[in-house]
């Protein structure tokens, strides 16, 4: 996995993200999103798309005279880098800030009570402890 936490600002994720989420995906279609949900100008949508190109995030392919890119790593690589950049930068590296937030929302839906379980139980397993 390349090394996302050190290597691509805010906007650069997002729309690593965005074009991971939608691949293949013109610059024109990423553009009008951006514009659309934070006014970003199409130049610098391209801009930011061709940085990551540069640093190997995304790839291009012409079709019918058009660009359209994709990322070189699945949106599930994508998400677990931002979250350990999240983990690292914002909670100092531990999750327990985090942990304790979960247990304190009441905004969880069942589904995704019954997935922390699973990776709870998973976790326990590895590591070889009884639940």
């Amino acid at each position: 996995m390349k090394d996302i936490e050190q290597t691509l600002g805010n906007a650069q994720l997002e729309v690593l993200q965005y074009v991971a989420e939608n691949h293949p995906i013109t610059v024109g279609r990423v553009a009008e999103h951006f514009a659309e949900h934070s006014g970003k100008a199409r130049t610098t949508i391209l801009t930011v798309m061709e940085k990551l190109r540069e640093k190997g995030f995304l790839t291009r392919k012409k079709k019918s005279g058009v660009y359209e890119y994709s990322p070189t790593m699945s949106a599930s690589d994508i998400v677990s880098s931002v979250v350990a950049r999240f983990v690292e930068e914002t909670l100092g590296g531990s999750i327990s800030p985090f942990i304790s937030y979960l247990a304190n929302s009441s905004g969880l839906t069942d589904a995704e009570l019954k997935q922390l379980r699973r990776i709870a139980k998973n976790l326990n397993e590895k590591n070889g402890k009884d639940q």
